[in-house]
């Protein structure tokens, strides 16, 4: 019995007639996108299938959107879900089937459903708080103490960000002119690489812990589309088991993102974040005042009160010398020793407290931020945090941890 053969051709040929026959109009598709580019106003994509238990892949298929059609998807898509279309989305897509005898089966896209996308998106947030709580790590960052004078500052952020210079200006034009120590570890603050960069800082910061007392995760604003990768797992994680706290002012109005949940503090921007500082820093200055007046006030009233004591025992001592015999005028001499005593004990026990903020107050003063490297330089008694206030001409002094050094701006002629 004779068998027919076919040609390669022949067979892709039938298979192109066998798809068009049975897939005529176009089908909604589940699936994932794996890779996605743009050329020449086309988009180009991967889309697969995993199996949902061991995350290995089912199917894979290429995809395309023609430009006709992608410049209308693409605005819709984006402005009903708030994000881009990128890899790692999950979408519902209506395509045409087809096939190359070169090429093979792809699929040519002809509407996205937005809804479904939002809803995968919700479903997979959702996954990621579940977990961090089963991690147990929620509230990690949280816990932890904030410092009583958190002036040095690892700052995680793009080093062109306007969020960025937004808050270095809140910081140092504060009207209380607070002394602030900052080092910025420069990151990737949206797209793809975002979360393994940010991690990148943290892992840094951590390597050189000693030398901070907070982390400020700060950009500027920017499409809410651009926030993804605040909600990466990885992301969370570290933030919320990082041994400093975290401040972060990531220039959004509207909902939380995950890394929002598990920083010990989230403000809605970069200015935000530098104003959480210079108010704690200002309420402590408050409480330290208020504190001095009170111990002078509590001072005066003991030395009030005692010396009143003193000019009674002298009146009945007096008194007493017309009437009593010179053993009470010991014993009233002894009573008045013993008064004194107390008084000043009470007055040295004051002294001390004082003498405790002033030393907590030294230790973090500008002179004692010496011996970490910093140095502090300053022209005709001001001090100078840019080199645009530097003028020509005139002495600048530099002062290291052991010595200061004088220079001068010269003009190019």
């Amino acid at each position: 019995m004779s068998q027919k053969n076919y040609s390669l051709s022949e067979l892709t040929s039938h298979i192109e007639k066998v798809i068009k026959v049975n897939f005529d109009e176009p089908l909604w598709i589940r699936a994932e996108i794996s890779e996605l580019r743009e050329k020449n106003g086309h988009c180009y994509l991967e889309l697969i299938e995993k199996d949902e238990t061991n995350d290995t892949l089912k199917a894979r298929v290429k995809a395309s959107i023609w430009a006709s059609t992608f410049r209308l998807l693409k605005p819709y898509f984006e402005e009903s879900t708030n994000q881009q279309l990128r890899p790692g989305l999950s979408v519902l897509i209506a395509a045409t089937v087809e096939y190359h005898g070169l090429y093979g089966i792809s699929l040519n896209i002809k509407d996205i459903d937005p809804t479904f996308t939002l809803g995968a998106q919700a479903k997979r947030r959702l996954e990621i708080i579940r977990q961090l709580e089963s991690d147990g790590v929620m509230d990690m960052n949280k816990s932890i103490e904030f410092p009583l004078l958190p002036q040095r500052l690892a700052i995680i952020s793009s080093a062109t960000a306007a969020g960025y210079e937004d808050f270095m200006n809140q910081l140092h034009q504060h009207p209380s002119n607070f002394a602030f120590y900052t080092r910025l570890f420069p990151a990737i603050m949206q797209g793809d690489q975002a979360s393994s960069s940010i991690i990148g800082c943290l892992e840094e910061i951590f390597s050189n812990i000693e030398l901070f007392d907070v982390v400020i995760l700060i950009r500027g604003g920017g499409a809410s589309t651009d926030l993804a990768c605040f909600d990466d797992y990885e992301l969370a994680l570290n933030c919320a088991q990082f041994p400093l706290p975290i401040i972060a002012g990531i220039g959004h109005q509207r909902d939380l993102s995950i890394v929002d949940m598990v920083v010990h503090s989230s403000v809605k921007t970069p200015t935000a974040a530098a104003a959480l500082l210079t108010d704690t820093l200002s309420e402590l200055e408050e409480k330290v005042v208020d504190l001095h007046h009170e111990i002078c006030n509590l001072a005066s009233s003991i030395v009030a009160r005692e010396q009143q004591k003193i000019a009674d025992i002298r009146w009945k001592i007096k008194n007493a010398l017309h009437q009593k015999s010179r053993d009470k005028f010991v014993e009233l001499e002894q009573l008045k020793m013993r008064m004194k005593s107390k008084l000043y004990v009470l007055l040295n026990q004051h002294e001390n407290q004082l003498k405790l903020y002033q030393s907590a107050i030294e230790r973090h003063s500008p002179a004692a931020m010496l011996k970490y490297g910093y140095t502090i330089t300053s022209q005709a008694g001001l001090r100078i945090t840019s080199v645009q206030q530097l003028q020509p001409n005139i002495p600048i002094t530099t002062l290291f941890p052991d010595g200061q050094a004088e220079s001068m701006l010269i003009p190019e002629e």
